[in-house]
């Protein structure tokens, strides 16, 4: 389960840096208004997100419950798929930001493919969610959790700024 973590932690710090280099600065977001849908697409995939690293650092998912988080990864995918369309649609991306999203994407296949095994055997327990810990790396998801909900927190709000006050400014 450590590599999945560790990979999970990775994917943590490259979209933290996606979303202060690109989204934030860059780009500059949550100022468009016609990326409102896109900050909403990211709002819904950080709450997403949020379960998982901070569930994911102090609890297993047993039973049917890994159903239920599988489910949850497979909608965290749908989700990163329409943003991928939706910001096809809307801006131009930077070479950059594609390759990082790239990236992000192949370390998403890869911790994928470590929980999967995981999800396999707590499938087969009783369902319930058991205590668990992985010291200094449950740690920082739960600080990794807690800025990815901020950060979504912040997206949601943005996208739903009113831009009326600037016409005829």
């Amino acid at each position: 389960m450590t590599g999945a973590l560790t990979l999970l932690l990775v994917q943590g710090v490259l979209g933290a840096f996606d979303t202060l280099c690109y989204h934030e600065w860059l780009q500059r977001l949550p100022a468009r208004p016609a990326a409102r849908t896109e900050l909403r697409l990211h709002a819904l995939r950080d709450f997403a997100y949020g379960v998982i690293f901070g569930t994911l650092a102090w609890w297993t998912w047993d039973g049917w419950y890994a159903v239920l988080l599988a489910a949850l990864l497979a909608g965290e995918m749908l989700i990163t798929f329409w943003d991928f369309i939706e910001e096809d649609r809307t801006r131009p991306l930077p070479a950059g930001e594609r390759v990082m999203h790239t990236i992000m994407a192949i370390v998403y296949g890869a911790f994928l493919a470590c929980l999967l095994p995981q999800l396999h055997a707590w499938l087969a327990r009783p369902t319930q969610f058991t205590p668990t810990g992985y010291g200094a790396v449950s740690v920082l998801m739960t600080l990794m959790s807690a800025g990815i909900v901020l950060s979504g927190v912040r997206d949601l709000g943005a996208s739903f700024r009113d831009y009326r006050w600037k016409i005829g400014k």
